[in-house]
C-alpha cells in the first residue's frame, strides 16, 4: 500500500474476546436492575420468566441475537435533509465532534466570569457551533436557568433547531418535557424519522441499572422511529471497578444490556453505543478524565468496532478553568486519540469545571485542535509522483523547491497557518507589544461571537415554536 495512515490500536483480537466473555458473565450471573415495569415485562416475555424481580439476567444467546439485529451504520442528516455523515462506517471512518453539554453556567470569553446559562446563551452557543467547521453536531449546550424548569427544555430545544441546520444531539432533563419536546420538533420540521437529524441521548445508571426514566424515553424514541445514543458514565473506584480492565468489562456489559433492550423493543432499531469512563478523585470527590480513562475510551471504541456497531464516546471536556493549559492537554489527548482510533462521535466539547460551565473560547480553541488532529490523521501517500524524484533531480544540490511543479500545485492545500494565531517572527511579536496567546484567543472569540450567521428561517421557527409552547403551557 502507498498510503501512510497513522493509527492507534489498543486491544488484540484475543482481548476483544476476553472482554466480551467477561461482559457476558456479568450479564448472565450478576444481571442488571430494571426499574421500569414496562421494560421488565419486555424482558420477561423474551426470557420466559416473571416481571416481578427487578434484577434481569441476560443470557449470551439474547446478546448474540441483538448484535445480529442492530444496524452497523447509522446515517445522520442535517435539518435540510442532506446526509452529513455516517456513524459505524469503518470504510469512511472519521471522528465527529459536537459542542455541549447541559452546562449550568456561561463563561464569558473575555473575563471568564460566570453567569447563569440562559436562553440567549443557548442561541449564541448553537450559532457558534454551527459556524465552526470542526463541529459536526450541536448537543444540548446548557440547561436554561432563566426559564421555569417545567419548560426550560422546550425553549432550549427551540433555540437549537432555530439557530442551526446541523444535526442535533438532544438531552432532555425534565422527564415530562421529553415527548413534548419531540412533538415541538415534529411540529416545526415534520417527520423526523425518514432523514434523522435529531439524535436523543440517554444514560443508564452505573453500575448495572436501567433506570425507569431512561427506559421510558427509549420506548418513546423507538416508537418515533429515531436512532439514539446510549452512553454510560463510570467513575473508576466509585461506580465502576478501580482497575481499567474491570471498568471496561462492566461498562461494556451495560452497553450490551442497552443493546438487547433496544432490539427487544424493536428489532433493527439503530443505536449508537459508548462509554464515558472517568476517574474518581477521592480528595475532591469529583470525576475527571485522565490518560488512563481516555485509553479506556479508545478501547471501548474498538469494542464497538469489533461488534460492528456505531460508537459515541468522551470529548475531553471538563478539566479546565477556562481556555487554559489545564484544559488543553486533555483536549489534545482526546481529540488526537479519537481521530487516530475508532471513536465515532465525541459530542460534548466546550465545558469547564466538570462540564458545569460552557466556554465559547474553549470551543474555538477546540476547533483548532480538531483541525490539526484531523490533518495529522490523514497521513500521506508514498508514490513515485509524491516522492518527486524528477523535481529532486532537476533542482539538485543546493537548490530550492519554491517554484517546483508540485510546490506550485499543492501549496494552497498545505495550510500551516492558524485562523487564531498568526505565524509571527520574534520581531513582529515584540512590535505588537508581546501579545499573549490566550488573550489573542479571547479577542478572536469575541469578534466571532459578534457576527454569527443565523439560518434564514430563524424568525419563523421561533415564532411557530413559541406559539406551540404557549399552547402547551396554557
Amino acid at each position: 500500500m502507498s498510503e501512510v495512515k497513522p493509527s492507534i490500536k489498543v486491544l488484540t483480537r484475543n482481548q476483544f474476546e476476553k472482554i466480551h466473555d467477561y461482559s457476558l458473565k456479568i450479564l448472565a450471573t450478576t444481571g442488571i436492575r430494571v426499574d421500569s415495569v414496562r421494560a421488565r415485562q419486555l424482558f420477561a416475555k423474551a426470557l420466559g420468566g416473571s416481571d416481578g424481580d427487578k434484577v434481569v439476567r441476560i443470557p449470551a444467546e439474547l446478546v448474540e441475537r441483538a448484535l445480529k439485529a442492530a444496524p452497523s451504520i447509522v446515517d445522520i442528516y442535517d435539518r435540510r435533509g442532506n446526509i452529513r455523515f455516517q456513524l459505524g462506517n469503518c470504510q469512511r471512518a472519521q471522528t465527529r465532534f459536537g459542542i455541549g453539554v447541559t452546562n449550568l453556567y456561561y463563561q464569558d470569553p473575555a473575563t471568564d466570569a460566570m453567569t447563569a446559562f440562559s436562553r440567549e446563551h443557548m442561541a449564541l452557543a448553537t450559532r457558534l457551533g454551527s459556524v465552526l467547521s470542526g463541529f459536526d453536531v450541536i448537543s444540548t449546550v446548557g440547561i436554561l436557568q432563566d426559564i421555569s424548569p417545567e419548560f426550560a427544555d422546550l425553549y432550549g430545544t427551540l433555540e437549537m433547531i432555530a439557530n442551526t441546520t446541523k444535526p442535533l444531539v438532544i438531552l432532555i432533563s425534565e422527564k415530562r418535557c421529553f415527548d413534548t419536546a419531540f412533538d415541538l420538533l415534529e411540529h416545526l420540521h415534520g417527520d423526523l424519522s425518514a432523514k434523522p437529524f435529531v439524535i436523543p441521548y440517554f444514560n443508564p445508571i452505573t453500575p448495572l441499572v436501567l433506570n425507569e426514566d431512561t427506559a421510558d424515553k427509549i420506548f418513546s424514541t423507538i416508537e418515533r422511529g429515531l436512532p439514539f445514543i446510549y452512553n454510560n458514565y463510570g467513575m473508576s473506584g466509585a461506580t465502576s471497578p478501580i482497575t481499567p480492565a474491570g471498568s471496561l468489562a462492566l461498562l461494556n456489559a451495560e452497553l450490551l444490556a442497552g443493546l438487547v433492550f433496544s432490539q427487544l423493543v424493536k428489532e433493527g432499531t439503530p443505536i449508537v453505543l459508548g462509554s464515558l469512563p472517568a476517574g474518581f478523585d477521592m480528595r475532591s470527590m469529583t470525576g475527571l478524565y485522565t490518560p488512563q480513562t481516555l485509553l479506556l475510551n479508545a478501547a471501548c471504541a474498538e469494542m464497538m468496532a469489533y461488534y460492528e456497531l456505531p460508537h459515541s464516546g468522551t470529548s475531553g471536556s471538563g478539566p479546565g478553568w477556562g481556555p487554559d493549559l489545564s484544559a488543553a492537554g486533555t483536549l489534545w489527548m482526546n481529540h488526537l486519540t479519537g481521530c487516530l482510533g475508532k471513536a465515532g462521535l465525541a459530542p460534548f466539547v466546550g465545558g469547564n469545571f466538570d462540564s458545569l460551565a460552557f466556554s465559547p473560547a474553549l470551543v474555538v480553541y477546540s476547533d483548532e485542535v480538531i483541525r490539526q488532529a484531523r490533518f495529522f490523521s490523514q497521513g500521506f501517500d508514498i508514490t513515485e509522483t509524491s516522492v518527486a524524484l524528477s523535481d529532486i533531480d532537476s533542482i539538485g544540490p543546493g537548490g530550492n523547491f519554491l517554484t517546483a511543479d508540485l510546490t506550485v500545485s499543492l501549496c494552497r492545500e498545505t495550510n500551516f497557518s492558524s485562523s487564531i494565531w498568526p505565524n509571527s517572527t520574534l520581531d513582529e511579536w515584540q512590535a505588537k507589544g508581546n501579545p499573549q496567546a490566550d488573550k489573542t484567543l479571547r479577542a478572536y472569540t469575541r469578534d466571532l461571537l459578534e457576527d454569527l450567521p443565523i439560518p434564514e428561517d430563524h424568525a419563523d421557527m421561533i415564532a411557530r415554536g413559541e406559539s406551540f409552547i404557549r399552547e402547551k403551557i396554557t
